[in-house]
């Protein structure tokens, strides 16, 4: 038994299938099911179940599998902590950004990367919260980028990037659009338009539509927050967009309306694995992003703005 065919049992366990697992470990499909069927005969157990429509993992396969991600995340924190020993600021960083902050975030953060940490490079992975912990967990990323607290999010280290406020963003007709600034009272009874299932910014501006009587619009989902934009602006109704990302696009046909404070918000924090080999990269990389102008701007923007600005 070797650390190539335990990686081959975790990449079918991840695709189900055996030509993706084979593409995403490099080989032919083949070979990696030759080397499995080793596997199994080496350990004595059926892994795998075979057919033609699909690829299963038996009982036994599924627990392997569980303990072989933890052999290959310590076999690869190994190998990261003897690269750290000669630059923790270089090589390969793998880094999950939820898909409400990517747009926004990463046009600014990529190039202060290049600038200030040239020999790290970010392989970005866009996902929804819950697939970037459980990546995260799996070590499958180095770090992640989502916003919180959000259920299972305090098993990891982390640091905060910035606080981000939730403006409203409405037709330019909308009633709520004549007003310079808004109470959350004001939201009563008003049909928003939300994110679909899986966003956690869905979930966040739900928890709030709940809170001060507001009403999801339950015939409009959208999928990205472009199309939430593009929907809002052609009449649809009002929605709560993240404030960098009023900005990331043009905001064509939109009103954007402040909140009196407290303003809602959500926090966009930094997570990695305890112990993780790649902590001082991923540290560095915390800084880099409160260095960002946009995000420098913000912080000035929420400690000296007026309450009834």
């Amino acid at each position: 038994m070797n650390l190539r065919d335990l990686r081959y049992l975790v990449a079918v366990a991840e695709h189900r299938h055996f030509g993706r697992a084979a593409e995403a470990c490099f080989v032919s499909q083949p070979t990696l099911s030759a080397q499995l069927k080793k596997l199994e005969a080496f350990l004595g157990a059926q892994l795998v179940e075979r057919s033609s429509r699909q690829v299963m993992l038996t009982p036994i396969g599924e627990e392997v599998a569980r303990r072989a991600r933890l052999i290959l995340n310590t076999a690869d924190d190994i190998v990261e902590v003897a690269r750290a020993a000669h630059d923790p600021l270089a090589g390969d960083l793998r880094l999950g950004v939820i898909p409400t902050v990517a747009p926004s975030l990463l046009p600014h953060l990529f190039p202060a990367l290049a600038r200030e940490l040239p020999q790290l490079r970010p392989l970005l992975h866009e996902e929804p919260t819950g697939r970037c912990l459980e990546k995260l967990r799996q070590g499958a990323l180095d770090a992640a980028i989502i916003a919180v607290p959000v259920e299972g999010s305090d098993a990891f280290p982390q640091l905060p990037l910035y606080d981000e406020p939730f403006l409203l963003a409405a037709p330019e007709d909308h009633p709520l659009a004549e007003r310079s600034r808004l109470s959350l009272d004001d939201l009563v009874d008003t049909r928003m338009l939300l994110l679909d299932e899986g966003h956690c910014l869905r979930d966040q501006a739900l928890s709030l539509c709940h809170a001060v009587g507001a009403v999801e619009a339950k015939e409009f989902r959208a999928t990205s927050l472009e199309t939430l934009r593009q929907m809002a602006a052609t009449g649809a109704g009002p929605t709560l967009l993240p404030e960098l990302a009023t900005g990331a696009t043009g905001n064509g046909g939109l009103a954007l309306r402040r909140f009196l404070d407290p303003q809602p918000r959500r926090r966009i924090a930094a997570l990695w694995r305890k112990g993780s080999a790649r902590e001082p990269a991923v540290r560095a990389l915390v800084r880099v992003v409160r260095g960002l102008e946009p995000v420098v701007r913000l912080a000035a923007s929420l400690e000296h703005a007026p309450a009834d600005a």
